[in-house]
């Protein structure tokens, strides 16, 4: 046995590789507890963001941080001086610091944002015109996922302005143009019906639908506006819904749409 800890096999290879799996398996451990001890059921929808958010900064921060422990214990078992390397750090980490400016901006930026409450995962935002959801956080980077499926990804201190969509909820309106020749009150009618069926059918609704009254007329048409509160980001779907359904209602009704009338002229 003790030629086996003696032999290069075990000093070259096998403990290096043991070093590395009670690194990984102590990463764990942590993120673990620290899962258990920032979720509770106690906390609601906001603050479980905030968690989450927090909690991908730290286990990026720790994953670095042993990362560097474990080669630390790795060289030092090969019998190579490891206070020297340390001495030698703050000379590099001068250098490093010159030469890796924007990785340190990145680093401030992303604590800046989590303090400051800017966005959190799982908040819709639009930074640098690309719109998405906030899929993950770390220490250099935010990635960002639009309804298409693209992820942007994002150096943190590039994010110079954000706008949240998730603060506040989102609004859906809609407009619907009908002929003029109609008869107005029978068609405020039937929109107020079909309102009556959109708030009690729809889900993600966050208030009754408003009727804002008639938003233009011209020779042809009168063209009405609506809208409701709905969840953050569901705002598209419950417009595309609510569009069919108060189409399907007035032609049921017999209400007239807006005709185009093309002239065409034989021009010699």
């Amino acid at each position: 046995m003790q030629e086996f800890l003696d032999s290069e096999l075990f000093i070259y290879i096998v403990r290096p590789v043991i070093y590395i799996g009670f690194a990984y398996i102590f990463y764990k451990l942590i993120t673990f507890f620290l899962d258990r001890a920032l979720h509770n059921k106690h906390i609601n929808n906001k603050n479980k963001k905030r968690v989450n958010t927090t909690l991908s900064l730290i286990n990026n921060c720790l994953k670095y941080i042993i990362i560097f422990l474990t080669i630390l214990i790795i060289l030092n078992s090969f019998g190579i001086n490891v206070s020297s390397i340390l001495a030698g750090l703050g000379i590099v980490a001068a250098v490093l610091t010159l030469a890796f400016q924007d990785l340190a901006k990145d680093f401030i930026a992303g604590i800046s944002i989590v303090m400051e409450d800017q966005f959190e995962i799982g908040d819709n935002v639009m930074i640098n015109g690309f719109r998405g959801d906030v899929i993950a956080m770390g220490l250099k980077t935010t990635r960002i996922k639009d309804y298409k499926g693209a992820v942007q990804i994002i150096s943190n201190h590039m994010i110079t302005e954000v706008t949240n969509y998730s603060l506040n909820p989102s609004l859906a309106e809609v407009t619907i143009q009908i002929d003029s020749d109609n008869d107005l009150d029978k068609v405020e009618k039937i929109i107020r019906k079909t309102m009556e069926t959109i708030d009690k059918t729809y889900d993600f609704l966050k208030g009754n639908t408003e009727l804002w009254g008639v938003e233009m007329v011209d020779q042809n048409s009168v063209t009405y506006k609506l809208a409701v509160k709905t969840k953050t980001g569901k705002d598209f779907d419950i417009q595309r819904k609510m569009r069919k359904d108060l189409q399907d209602a007035l032609t049921k009704a017999g209400i007239k749409m807006p005709q185009t009338h093309m002239e065409v002229r034989n021009g010699k």
